[in-house]
């Protein structure tokens, strides 16, 4: 396993996401279940870390959070099968796939990519590497995230459509992955706005915690 895993944000070379991986949360969003995994990605420049804010990107007024486990690479590979997928793990992260809902919207209606709503700067905060010995199976933890102390999502891993070792046997079969890459899950139910001022708090049972800020800028 490749060493210098905890410096993930710097090493790696891309973000990608899992859509709609809770049926809860493809139900809320009005969206039919995926029969495949849907992928998009995050350039790694939408990275921040605490310390940072969170910052709506230029005509965004409805910014959803979404709390999700991050799956950290330590061996590269493609054309993974799904039996040896757990070995391609190096690690895990608590991740935020801030969205901003309303550009995302527009895009869907007009069939256009979601770029813009997905990758903008600040879009996707991390907490710290988590050692993969932290967390034995990733289909068995809870996720959750509060916004000014109130409980807005409380999920649980179990839950996914896909499970992990698919989701990694299923991506290297069209793009490699390498070491540090990060892939994010997929959110709960529970997704839903934030303002200028709020506080967003979330963790992995109780495993690992994080907190940013919204910026009023």
């Amino acid at each position: 396993m490749a060493a210098g895993l905890g410096r993930f944000v710097e090493v790696g070379r891309k973000i990608v996401c899992v859509g709609r991986n809770y049926s809860e949360h493809a139900a809320e969003l009005g969206n039919k279940l995926p029969t495949e995994p849907v992928i998009f990605i995050k350039p790694t420049s939408s990275y921040i870390t605490e310390g940072n804010a969170i910052k709506f990107p230029p005509g965004c007024s409805n910014l959803h959070h979404e709390v999700e486990l991050g799956v950290v690479i330590g061996k590269e590979g493609s054309n993974i099968s799904e039996t040896s997928a757990m070995q391609h793990i190096g690690g895990y992260t608590l991740a935020l796939d801030m969205t901003a809902r309303d550009i995302q919207d527009n895009m869907k209606k007009k069939s256009l990519p979601w770029t813009l709503a997905k990758g903008f700067d600040t879009s996707c905060p991390v907490g710290s590497f988590i050692p993969i010995e932290k967390i034995p199976d990733p289909q068995n933890v809870g996720i959750w995230l509060k916004v000014n102390d109130a409980m807005r999502q409380n999920g649980h891993t179990k839950d996914m459509i896909f499970k992990v070792p698919f989701l990694i046997s299923f991506i290297s079969q069209y793009m490699r992955l390498d070491v540090g890459d990060l892939i994010l899950t997929g959110t709960p139910a529970g997704v839903g706005p934030v303002t200028a001022g709020d506080v967003i708090t979330c963790g992995l049972s109780d495993i690992a915690t994080m907190s940013f800020k919204v910026s009023s800028d």
